[in-house]
């Protein structure tokens, strides 16, 4: 793969055995976005962290978002004038849903216009933070592929995926 791909985790973080860990630590070009919190997101802080990010690394950059970093990343598509290659979007939360966290502060409402690159909207029937229903309308207005994956709860480490394999295809074609 001749892009640098970006790691960006939802709410929290991702720990040592989520696919995001995992992808980064087995490819060079895989490099994690830091926010400065994890925990108590801030949209406006979360959306200057990735365009800085975005300008360092340039056009070639693919995004591998989870979770609430889905949300960013249409957040972040609606306001920036940069460009990237692709950005897989994987376990879409509803930021109106009952289920979100309510230490997000600023993700509202989710931008639902076309984004100007290739994209992957990746969801489980078992997510309980969004439902198939939601992330595949939110891919519709994205212009984005749609995958369901069954159920895998939130595509997260205690789904038990491991280095997620099909992930990884998937951003692989996206790269392509």
């Amino acid at each position: 793969m001749n892009s640098t791909v970006l790691i960006l985790p939802g709410i929290g973080n991702s720990g040592p055995e989520h696919w995001q860990s995992l992808w980064e630590q087995a490819n060079p070009s895989f490099v994690r976005v830091q926010q400065r919190d994890w925990d108590y997101p801030v949209c406006g802080e979360w959306l200057d962290v990735l365009e800085e990010t975005v300008a360092r690394v340039g056009a070639n950059a693919v995004l591998a978002a989870h979770s609430l970093a889905c949300v960013l990343v249409a957040q972040w598509a609606a306001k920036t004038h940069l460009r990237i290659k692709a950005a897989l979007l994987v376990a879409l939360p509803n930021p109106d849903g009952p289920t979100f966290p309510k230490e997000a502060v600023g993700f509202l409402p989710l931008p639902l216009k076309s984004l100007p690159f290739p994209s992957i909207v990746v969801a489980s029937t078992s997510d309980p933070y969004g439902s198939v229903a939601f992330a595949r309308s939110a891919a519709s207005a994205w212009g984005s592929r749609f995958v369901n994956i069954g159920p895998a709860g939130h595509i997260n480490s205690e789904s038990g995926l491991g280095e997620w394999n099909e992930g990884l295809l998937l951003l692989q074609q996206l790269a392509a």
